[in-house]
């Protein structure tokens, strides 16, 4: 039985409590165990350890009254040290928050039976994992932070793209609160030492949600982010995401094609993969065979076959594709092109009879055609295989229950309409904050986007390798409206403020 089978036995048994697997994972060295670290605490006996480990983790076979209680009795002393007393319940809120409401139908693992034993749930790590997971649910918050610092475990909340600190939990909880969150993802408890990756499945306030855990080990501790997925949120309109009617008409008829490969791009966090999920959905029906390879697949969507990468067993996204070359595909999407091997099999794949949906990490939609370029692709293959590259970006949107017109003799309407250089008189809009959007004035995203679609100027200038600027100027002039311009229309029908859209295009 191996430390991590071990451990894991060891808590649902209700022998030991994550704090002290916890505590014990620290005092390993390299020539100890996890066994042998429990024995020289002296919180089991060698007889008792090697009665359970016989029995494969079964208790039946020790006497009633060797066995813990329960996971809540105290922790034993660690090196000869009293343990902490349990600390205080904490609201991890953040003030008062009319949004971020907590549900009493709690959090529930699903399709994980060790997660939901009666005597986990009672324990105060629990109840404040528990908590934090709704606070997040209930926020719309994207992702969840859990910072160790000197004086506390911090969480933050990532809600519309920007953290929002909550309220710092007492530091004797960071490692029982680390424990439970690493054992609802599977993950190794015993090893502190090398980042892990993980997720699972739960219910909470009666909503199913996904979550990714990622971990980082720091001075303080282990660094806890949580990424949350909420299925039933997935946009696959794409109006709702922010196209415009003659982009989306434009979008959807490259989406229609047999063959050629179509990009989105932008920096991280610029909604991407939302909406390569929405151009799946555009394109699914049931005469189609699509296949996706990701790293990871956040979402799942029915009718469609869906495949992670695993680096370590050789699977990269470039030995998926090659793989799902021979699974006679009609759409084949690529989570990123990452490298020369998966952008050649990618172009590969879209000049033999497939559409190919991928993303790069660019900064206008011309400049990608200097990335492909760079990752040493041909340029007649570029020309060839390129149907259209879509970059984006996110902005916040004005908060609907609390919008209003900036007076047009204010200096900040003053300042908006001569740095976007707007007809005097121009109307422009603000969130004056509210019960609905936490006094924030903005509630939800939406994208600024410019759609380039390959004609036959373009294939020319991409043959004869033409820089950015100059694939951007015929894009311009043949139609394209930029990301500028896509942005200036979304401001002056106040759907977001000067102050976004300079952050989202100008990067400040």
């Amino acid at each position: 039985m191996n430390d991590q089978t071990l451990a894991l036995a060891l808590v649902k048994a209700g022998l030991l409590n994550p704090p002290q697997i916890h505590a014990a994972a620290q005092q390993r060295t390299s020539g100890k165990n996890l066994a042998q670290v429990i024995l020289d605490n002296g919180w089991i006996s060698q007889q008792q350890l090697s009665v359970f480990i016989a029995a494969g983790g079964q208790t039946d076979k020790l006497p009633s009254n060797d066995k813990i209680p329960s996971i809540n009795a105290k922790v034993p002393p660690v090196n000869g040290k009293p343990a902490a007393a349990p600390a205080p319940t904490v609201n991890v809120g953040l003030g008062q928050d009319n949004s971020a409401r907590l549900n009493d139908s709690g959090v529930v693992l699903e399709d994980d039976d060790q997660q939901n034993d009666d005597n986990l749930d009672a324990s105060e790590a629990v109840q404040m994992c528990n908590q934090l997971l709704q606070q997040a649910v209930a926020m719309r918050a994207s992702d969840l932070h859990l910072e160790p610092q000197e004086n506390g475990f911090l969480p933050r909340f990532r809600v519309d793209g920007r953290l929002s600190p909550g309220r710092i939990i007492p530091k004797e909880l960071q490692p029982s609160l680390t424990s439970r969150i690493k054992l609802m993802a599977r993950l190794n408890i015993s090893e502190t030492r090398l980042s892990q990756d993980g997720r699972f499945r739960a219910r909470v306030g009666g909503r199913r949600m996904d979550f990714r855990l990622s971990t980082l080990p720091g001075v303080h501790g282990e660094k806890l982010v949580l990424r949350l997925l909420d299925p039933a949120s997935l946009v696959t309109d794409l109006t709702r995401l922010g196209f415009t009617e003659d982009v989306r008409v434009r979008f959807e008829k490259m989406l229609q094609r047999s063959h050629g490969m179509l990009l989105v791009t932008g920096p991280t966090g610029s909604g991407k993969t939302t909406t390569l999920y929405a151009a799946l959905a555009a394109t699914r029906d049931e005469s189609k065979n699509i296949v996706t390879v990701e790293d990871p697949v956040e979402y799942e969507m029915a009718g469609i076959m869906q495949c992670n990468i695993n680096p370590e067993m050789g699977n990269t996204f470039a030995a998926r594709l090659r793989a799902i070359l021979r699974q006679d595909p009609d759409v084949i999407l690529v989570g990123e092109i990452r490298d020369t091997e998966t952008a050649q099999m990618a172009v590969r794949a879209s000049l033999t009879g497939h559409l190919v949906l991928s993303t790069l990490h660019t900064n206008s939609a011309a400049s990608a055609v200097a990335r492909l370029q760079d990752m040493g692709l041909e340029p007649f293959l570029i020309a060839s295989s390129v149907t259209g590259i879509l970059a984006q970006r996110l902005v916040r949107l004005i908060c609907r229950h609390c919008r209003e017109e900036l007076p047009t003799d204010s200096s900040e309407y003053e300042i908006s309409r001569e740095q976007w250089k707007l007809p005097s008189g121009t109307p422009l809009y603000r969130g004056a904050g509210c019960a609905e959007c936490n006094g924030r004035g903005v509630r939800g995203r939406l994208a600024v986007m410019e759609l380039l679609e390959f004609d036959e100027e373009l294939r020319i200038a991409a043959m004869h390798r033409e820089d950015a600027d100059t694939i951007q100027r015929i894009a311009v002039k043949n139609g394209m409206k930029t990301l500028y311009q896509d942005g200036i229309e979304k401001l002056t029908a106040g759907l977001t403020t000067s102050e976004e859209l300079t952050r989202a295009i100008f990067a400040v």
